[in-house]
């Protein structure tokens, strides 16, 4: 997949599905009459079994109340509903869905983003899924052509990243970055998930812009050429992403002329400090 982006810095282990036998529980001392005193247990954080072991007792996510969420706004909009105990996993909705509230509105968010992050908490992955058999790592999909050339199933995975990071998510997060790297796209489809990230994400996150930019500051010079237009339309649109391209590879460039120098010797290179002139030219006087 010569037009795959670089392999993530994230951790990208697969889901461990593999639970262990579950820790006795320790004791809280004695009663005045010497019985043992059992620890006291919380109903909510009983109801909070960790994602993804097959041991996790779907009786008390669904002895949790109902929420309904809305999702998206106007046409887009859509009512979805899942338990309590699932959604307050999440840092952000265990600090909205206090007591007493039986709905959420987001209508800033993705429908199908939010289904890809349900999916994960009821059952620790979200489709298509990582498996090891396939060429690109990644479950097939039917519904979807084998080379992304509008950046749809990039942006697919980009949604979840972005969604995880407002939910306070990092193993998802990590997870949808990871299938960000198994998609086979064309130039038109990188410009489209370049964009996003963006207009989407912050600018210390490097994490998912690093190598976006890494990516066109490595194949610009052939990519480019496949969707120029839309490649200069990005740079004007974000400087930032243009900056970013051009300093690795000028960090790139001077990276191969310390090289020389190492094995040449440092002739013809400029003192510090110094000048250069630059070229002028001719005027006849």
């Amino acid at each position: 997949m010569a037009d795959t982006q670089e392999t993530s810095t994230l951790a990208e282990g697969d889901i461990d599905m593999e639970g262990g036998e579950e820790n006795p529980l320790e004791l809280e001392g004695e009663d005045e009459d010497g019985a043992a005193i059992p620890p006291t247990q919380d109903p909510e954080e009983d109801a909070k079994p960790a994602i993804g072991n097959p041991q996790t007792r779907f009786l008390d996510y669904l002895r949790s109340p109902m929420i309904e969420l809305n999702i998206g706004s106007g046409d887009n909009a859509a009512i979805i509903s899942a338990h309590r105990a699932i959604l307050t996993q999440s840092p952000y909705f265990a600090e909205r869905l206090t007591d007493g509230v039986s709905s959420a509105d987001e209508p800033d968010e993705d429908l199908d983003a939010m289904g890809c992050f349900l999916q994960y908490q009821y059952t620790g992955e979200y489709f298509p899924r990582r498996l090891a058999n396939q060429p690109d790592g990644l479950e097939h999909d039917p519904s979807v052509p084998a080379i992304d050339s509008t950046g749809d199933q990039l942006l697919k995975h980009a949604k979840v990243y972005t969604l995880a990071e407002k939910l306070g998510m990092p193993e998802l997060q990590s997870l949808a970055h990871s299938k960000i790297h198994r998609i086979n796209s064309t130039a038109i489809g990188e410009i489209a998930y370049a964009r996003y990230v963006y207009s989407h994400s912050s600018l210390d996150d490097v994490t998912i812009r690093k190598p976006v930019a890494a990516f066109w500051a490595t194949r610009s010079h052939v990519l480019r050429h496949e969707a120029e237009a839309e490649f200069k339309s990005m740079c004007l649109e974000y400087p930032q992403f243009g900056f970013d391209v051009l300093s690795l590879v000028l960090d790139a460039r001077e990276k191969r002329q310390r090289e020389r120098e190492d094995v040449g010797g440092p002739h013809g290179t400029p003192a510090s400090g110094k000048g250069r002139k630059r070229m002028r030219p001719s005027v006849n006087i």
